[in-house]
């Protein structure tokens, strides 16, 4: 028993004292590591140890610490290093995985993302892609902004492009006059600004980017052109058309400004509080000034639903009006015996106009279609065939409540 006693004494000054050579990491302190727990302590105090032995193995010379005191002085040591600890370990969201930041990224709307931008270089470089902002420009301009709002919005651009650089020209002169006086104040201060520039300096939204396409429409500094159905309020010399307009939007009113193009001697028309139901893309990439080259007039049946082009005289822009084939004088609209999409001539029926209007019913050549008409009826231009069901019941939606003379 006494040389088992012995045996493990002396293995355990070895081991204190190869301790005492060997400097502790700052998480492993010794006043903060228990190499032996209080229970083992007790243990080795129940057995009896002559005191011959302890003087001869200097066992004395060993302090143990009151529980009571160590479990203080632990706990107080414990609190600083989970401080030190928390405080190294707390993240940032660009901590997060690239995949799970960019799902955060695509949950958020626009202001969500102008707000991510404007915290750090690191998320603006993120929130401004292209890849973010082309939802939420489908989402909610994909409708009514077609190619030619962006061909106007490249020619934007490239204005303001060419405007700068001869702003820039001319400003060139008095920039080298003032180039002493601007060094100098520069100089003065730079040591005050330099604080400062890494919390306030923000880099430019790039130009051409669809985040500067998007907050250009929804601030309304950007007018763009597309079509209006049913124009200036409804009024009734414009019932079941759709005009092309240059439009503003009105984050106010979630509504739009209509700059419709003068009328021969007729000033610009403006129109305001146009619904988003009204509006839609020009279905065509035509100029309204132009007329449409027909490519479906061969495949135009009884029944079918189209779109015509229609001015008022030679001086006048195009505009697209709502009609339906019909059947020639000669056919009785039986369909078994039907042969009118034979004929060369077809027959195009406006049924909004009471029966004998003269904006009732009109018959082109299907073969030789040219801009047909006169100065008392107008000039009928290019046809598209509707087939889209989404158009149709949009026309059907504008519907007069009365029969139109």
């Amino acid at each position: 028993m006494l040389l088992y006693l012995i045996i493990i004494c002396f293995s355990l000054i070895l081991f204190l004292n190869c301790l005492a050579l060997k400097p502790l990491p700052p998480w492993a302190r010794p006043t903060e590591l228990r190499l032996l727990s209080l229970c083992f302590w007790k243990e080795i105090s129940f057995f009896s140890i002559p005191s011959s032995v302890k003087n001869s193995l200097n066992i004395t010379t060993i302090i143990i610490p009151s529980p009571k005191l160590s479990f203080k002085h632990m706990m107080s040591t414990s609190n600083d290093h989970v401080e030190e600890v928390s405080g190294r370990a707390e993240m940032s969201v660009l901590d997060l995985p690239e995949l799970v930041l960019e799902c955060i990224l695509e949950k958020l709307p626009p202001s969500g993302l102008c707000n991510s931008a404007a915290v750090c270089s690191s998320l603006r470089d993120r929130c401004v892609s292209d890849h973010l902002w082309e939802k939420h420009m489908k989402q909610k301009w994909g409708r009514i902004v077609g190619p030619a709002a962006y061909r106007e919005w490249q020619w934007h651009l490239a204005s303001r492009k060419d405007s700068t650089h001869l702003k820039q020209g001319k400003q060139r002169l008095w920039m080298k006059l003032f180039s002493f006086v601007r060094s100098f104040s520069w100089v003065r201060s730079k040591v005050h600004d330099t604080s400062k520039q890494t919390t306030t300096t923000r880099l430019p939204v790039d130009s051409n980017s669809i985040m500067s396409w998007y907050l250009a429409l929804e601030t309304g500094r950007f007018w763009f052109p597309a079509q209006v159905y049913n124009r200036e309020n409804g009024h009734v010399g414009f019932m079941l058309s759709c005009y092309d307009a240059e439009l503003s939007y009105d984050q106010s009113t979630d509504t739009f400004q209509a700059r419709y193009p003068p009328h021969g001697r007729r000033p610009i028309a403006i129109e305001c509080g146009v619904p988003w139901e009204r509006l839609r893309a020009a279905p065509v990439d035509t100029s309204p000034h132009d007329l449409h080259i027909s490519v479906c007039l061969n495949d135009l049946h009884p029944g079918d639903h189209i779109e015509i082009q229609w001015r008022r005289n030679k001086e006048f822009p195009y505009g697209w009006w709502y009609g339906v084939v019909g059947h020639l004088e000669s056919c009785d609209g039986n369909e078994n015996f039907c042969h009118c999409h034979n004929s060369e001539n077809l027959i195009l029926e406006f049924n909004q106009y009471t029966p004998g209007s003269r904006w009732r019913k009109t018959t082109i050549n299907r073969k030789d279609h040219r801009e047909e008409g006169n100065e008392a009826d107008g000039f009928y231009g290019g046809i598209r065939k509707v087939n889209n069901e989404e158009e149709i019941k949009m026309w059907k939606r504008l519907w007069p409540v009365e029969v139109l003379e």
